[in-house]
């Protein structure tokens, strides 16, 4: 945020307005009691949490109150309710005793199985010794409409009665406030967002209700909501984003109101301190989000904090405590009109482990000997025909560090995501600077040779996507939104459009961003991970591994299907529009829409079929691209090609063919493979000249249990991006896009090459409106019917239309009935996207599930589950007078019972006979334990066969599974380094299997061991818990992996 005086004034101007207003209205007389060093909490939704963005209030009660030094800690968190506060880290949502007594019979109450020991709320605010508690609430609760008061009411009268039983610092109960929501602000003139009407209606019920268990428990309640409304009717700009989440305006408005509603009438006594104070809050804020919201937290107090955690994220917690202290002082200082030497000050802080890598050069996994240009070229093995290229690397732009994702620009310039910070910025590091590049071939002799930083000062950008708006970008708990506002091609704007995404996993947060053909942005979220995020439409939450959507020009989200993937690093669409997903962690790539019904908390339906052929099955993958281009040949256009990272190195090409509803795929071939052990393909795209160009991660290390996450070996510095063209055919002259006239737009999208397509579709829609829909009108009218690509090029035009947000509803019809069933397929695609702008919807979609061709008749399905139970049920029932194939059955199964109101089916695995020897129990406990993910299963797969190209041996037959126990409990206690023989065939060992000793107990390995030892065809004696906690202690002193030498040393294998 800007801070210069201008600004400075102009919030002043505002705030003065504000209090003006506020002296005369609704504010109890009663107020809050300030003592010196008071520590004040701020609990709730994502009113409160966006405060932290700012620093504003707090900046204002700093300047009012310079002597007081107030302590100030914001604990609020998109989704959050008086009762139903989750996190990934935390066993139960539930913030105080019997809050889910509320929620018994509501999707909420189901079981998130999340894992860890994260702080309850009571734990956290009573760590910060709380005197008074500012608790937002309401708003999420609101969208239950009137039916759901009574409820409300009494969930909010108990939590006011359980936070006044509670001595928060040691000594007192604290003092209370109530805030209601802020009105909806109608901005459905400026942009296509709701007008608020209903949203106001409940909002207001809401609102009041919370003014009455206010009154009945004699604590302050604070009545944003008619004030907010009172500001809406008069503002002359915007004072929210998207009508509910309040923008830099609307909070500068907001931070004098609440501290005077709050605390009564005082004067700025500091004022002339202001931008001192705010940028010593905003550094204090920066320092406290990575404590109470620390990214990767899943390894810090989290399901992975075994068996490295312990090592080093206590003293780091520690110290980043310590860092936030500090920065309260130079907060105290700043108000004093004092700058306070940051620097010198944290050499004063805990000091961290040094941590030593558990790493050891086999030769056969990464290597600390970094490979160079040609010598890096060399170790490529292409398929006949096709000739790799290095286009750029860190030894020529430095800056080229841990490229994650990239994308072309309508001028045919590459941008690059890169991420030194992975996986998390530690504690007395400076501040991350990670950054998006932009990489030019000025000269086109197919190399590099221009950078511009776009932006920097990023963390872990891990997905990104450009419009003229501006690049949407993922950080961490937020979307936001980077604006060049002069053209200069840097950032100089940046505005938090979403909140409260899951990073508790940083390599699982909200990824691989992609546009769909109308407009809609793709993101990947994995497993490990509860999202909880407070849009204009309602809040988004979002459990595990699946797919959100994101409409830039609505500003809608919808988390579109959860599967519980692990975490799917993947996402890409066909020549109709379909969407295909990597589960990376598996080798599993697969159709999305089977999967993409609307979700139900903390429920998954059955993941769609695998698609790749058993030989051919890799992990972990990450990167999907179809070939569509003229440069390469013509026997190969539509195959789907996927990265993948360990054991193969390199790019799979599949064969992919309609099949029934679905697809089936065959490999063809392998595309690309290196030998060189540090070679990680991450990401890759098509260029405008038809050439490929694809990302290397490059590191030595790329486990992520395997390894500390300090690990001196994980690299922060290297980074390639490879150029893949076919040399007997000619490179393709690049389509003219940026700045064409839009006729000249439109006929790009007669031309064959997706990519093309995709990068003038998004031209179009960043044209005004009307002038693309007059030239479409115009253009399909001059098309020629009698070309093959007819039904195609329609569905161009509408596609471009619903990208603009107005479909042409004419044109849809036309589609709707076109003769290619691929064509009424995405069709009916643009009817469940777009359906709020379409008045038949429903009446058109129970036509369609009487379509002829499955796949239009699955689409139909899967639309009707995103219906009310009126619309869709008459839906459901035609599509039942059809016949189902496999890909259908689990979508109609869940939207039956869905708009029922029946319980969704779960998603359930074949349960094998259980041995007659055999503890039943026992051997359950170890088949869950064997099926987490991140566990056995990850690289031995559900049937025990393991990823013979990656590296991961079977389990059935093996020798070391079926014979001697102390020696497969030496193994699974300390792990395994190194190259390992199983039935003649030698597994080169390129990452270490875990060590579980420090992830599970001795009954929890002993149960996981007999699970492997009675399934996938082995028969074996059940291990005991006692034989387990015996070969523990006896190896207590061993602090590195096993390898297969020292095994065998000790415990030979029979002949």
């Amino acid at each position: 945020m800007d801070r210069i005086p201008l600004r400075r004034l102009f919030l002043l101007l505002i705030g003065l307005i504000s209090i003006g207003i506020s002296s005369c209205s609704f504010f109890e007389s009663d107020k809050l009691q300030l003592r010196k060093g008071a520590h004040i909490i701020l609990i709730g939704n994502n009113l409160g949490s966006r405060m932290a963005n700012y620093g504003l209030f707090e900046t204002e009660l700093q300047v009012r109150y310079p002597d007081s030094n107030l302590y100030i800690r914001n604990l609020c968190d998109a989704g959050n309710t008086p009762g139903f506060r989750p996190h990934s880290g935390m066993p139960s949502p539930w913030a105080f005793p019997a809050a889910e007594k509320f929620y018994a019979g509501t999707e909420l109450a189901n079981d998130s199985h999340t894992k860890g020991f994260f702080e309850t709320p009571d734990q956290w605010i009573s760590r910060h010794k709380a005197d008074i508690i500012i608790a937002f609430f309401g708003l999420n609760e609101s969208y239950r409409g009137a039916a759901g008061l009574k409820n409300y009411k009494a969930e909010l009268d108990a939590f006011v009665k359980h936070t006044l039983s509670q001595k928060y610092n040691g000594t007192t109960a604290p003092q209370l406030a109530l805030i209601s929501p802020t009105a909806f602000e109608d901005l459905s003139q400026v942009r296509d967002l709701p007008n608020g009407k209903t949203e106001n209606e409940n909002l207001e019920l809401y609102a009041d209700a919370m003014e009455e268990v206010a009154k009945d428990n004699n604590i302050i309640f604070i009545d944003l909501f008619s004030k907010t409304k009172e500001w809406f009717k008069e503002a002359t700009t915007p004072l929210t984003i998207d009508g509910l989440q309040l923008n830099e305006n609307g909070y500068a408005k907001l931070a004098p109101t609440l501290a005077t509603g709050l605390f009564g009438q005082s004067p700025a006594v500091a004022e002339a301190h202001w931008e001192l104070v705010h940028a010593a809050v905003q550094e204090k804020n920066w320092m406290w989000h990575n404590d109470y919201k620390m990214p990767n937290g899943v390894h810090v107090f989290g399901e992975r904090y075994e068996p490295y955690g312990p090592d080093n994220f206590p003293k780091e917690i520690i110290k980043v405590r310590e860092l936030t202290a500090i920065r309260d002082t130079a907060i105290w200082l700043a108000a004093k009109g004092k700058k306070m030497d940051l620097k010198a000050a944290d050499q004063n802080t805990t000091k961290l482990p040094e941590i030593k890598t558990n790493y050891t050069n086999n030769g056969k996994n990464g290597s600390p000997r970094y490979l160079y240009g040609e010598e890096a070229i060399h170790k490529f093995k292409m398929a006949p025909g096709y000739k790799i290229e290095l286009f750029a690397s860190e030894q020529e732009f430095p800056d080229l560090e841990k490229p994650v994702q990239l994308t072309f620009d309508s001028r045919g310039r590459l941008w690059v995501a890169v991420m030194p910070t992975y996986p998390q910025w530690k504690p007395g590091d400076p501040k991350p600077n990670d950054k998006l590049i932009i990489l030019e071939d000025t000269n086109n002799d197919g190399k590099a040779d221009k950078q511009t930083i776009f932006a920097d000062g990023l963390q872990l950008p891990l997905g990104f996507e450009l419009s003229a708006e501006g690049v949407y970008v993922s950080q961490g708990t937020n979307l936001i939104l980077l604006t060049d506002t002069n053209g200069d091609d840097k950032a100089d704007k940046r505005e938090i459009l979403l909140s409260g995404f899951d990073d508790h996993d940083t390599h699982h947060a909200h990824h691989a961003y992609t546009y769909d053909p109308s407009g809609g942005i793709y993101m990947g979220q994995g497993i490990f991970l509860l999202s909880d995020i407070e849009t204009a439409y309602g809040t988004v939450r979002a459990t595990g591994g699946g797919f959100y959507r994101y409409n830039p020009k609505r500003r809608k989200l919808d988390f579109i299907a959860q599967l519980n993937v692990p975490n799917p690093w993947g996402i890409t669409f066909d020549e109709w529009g379909e969407d295909f997903y990597a589960e990376t962690s598996s080798p599993t790539v697969s159709w999305m829409l089977p999967g993409s019904v609307k979700p139900e908390y903390a429920k998954f339906i059955q993941r769609p079929k695998n698609l790749i052929e058993d030989k051919h099955k890799v992990r972990p993958t990450s990167g999907l691209e179809i070939i569509s281009s003229r440069h390469f040949p013509d026997e190969v256009q539509g195959d789907i090609l996927i990265n993948n990272t360990i054991g193969f190195l390199g790019t799979k090409e599949h064969v992919l063919e309609d099949d029934g509803s679905g697809y089936k795929s065959h490999h063809r071939q392998d595309l690309l493979q290196s030998s060189d052990m540090n070679f990680r393909p991450v990401d890759l795209e098509f260029a405008p000249d038809g050439s490929l160009y694809l990302i290397d991660w490059h590191n030595v290390l790329i486990g992520h249990m395997q390894h500390n996450q300090r690990d001196p070996m994980r690299d922060h510095t290297h980074g390639r991006i490879y150029r893949v063209t076919y040399p007997s055919r000619p490179l393709l002259q690049p389509a003219k896009i940026a700045g064409e006239p839009i006729d000249a737009l439109l006929e790009n999208l007669k031309l064959p090459e997706y990519r093309t397509r995709y990068r003038t579709r998004r031209e179009l829609r960043d044209r005004k409106t009307e002038a693309v829909l007059d030239h479409v009108k115009t253009w399909i009218t001059r098309l020629n019917k009698q070309d093959p690509n007819y039904e195609h090029q329609l569905l161009e035009a509408l596609w471009v239309t619903a990208g603009t947000g107005k479909v042409d509803q004419q044109l849809l019809q036309q589609v709707l009935k076109a003769k290619d069933y691929h064509a009424r397929a995405a069709a009916v695609r643009i009817l469940r996207n777009e359906g709020d702008h379409i008045a038949n919807q429903a009446k058109l979609l129970q036509e369609m599930a009487s379509d002829s061709h499955p796949r239009v008749r699955l689409e139909a399905i899967v639309a009707a589950s995103w219906l009310p139970k009126e619309s869709g049920l008459p839906i459901i029932n035609a599509s039942a007078k059809m016949p189902l194939d496999d890909w259908m059955k689990p979508a109609y199964n869940w939207t039956l019972a869905l708009l029922k109101g029946e319980p969704v089916p779960s998603v359930s695995r074949n349960e094998a006979n259980i041995p007659k020897n055999i503890n039943k129990e026992t051997y359950l406990t170890g088949k869950a334990i064997y099926m987490r993910e991140g566990m056995c299963v990850t690289c031995h797969q559900e049937n025990g066969k393991g990823l013979e190209i990656s590296g991961f041996p079977p389990l059935t037959p093996n020798p070391w599974i079926a014979g001697d126990e102390e020696r497969l409990i030496k193994l699974v206690l300390k792990g395994l380094q190194g190259p390992l023989e199983v039935n003649g065939k030698k597994y080169p060992g390129q990452v270490p299997m875990m060590a579980f000793g420090r992830m599970l107990k001795d009954d929890e390995i002993a149960a996981v061991l007999t699970y492997v030892r009675n399934s996938f065809g082995n028969k074996s004696s059940a291990i005991t818990t006692e034989k387990v906690q015996t070969v523990r202690k006896a190896i207590n002193g061993k602090e590195s992996f096993y390898t297969a030498q020292e095994l065998l040393k000790e415990h030979p294998l029979k002949k």
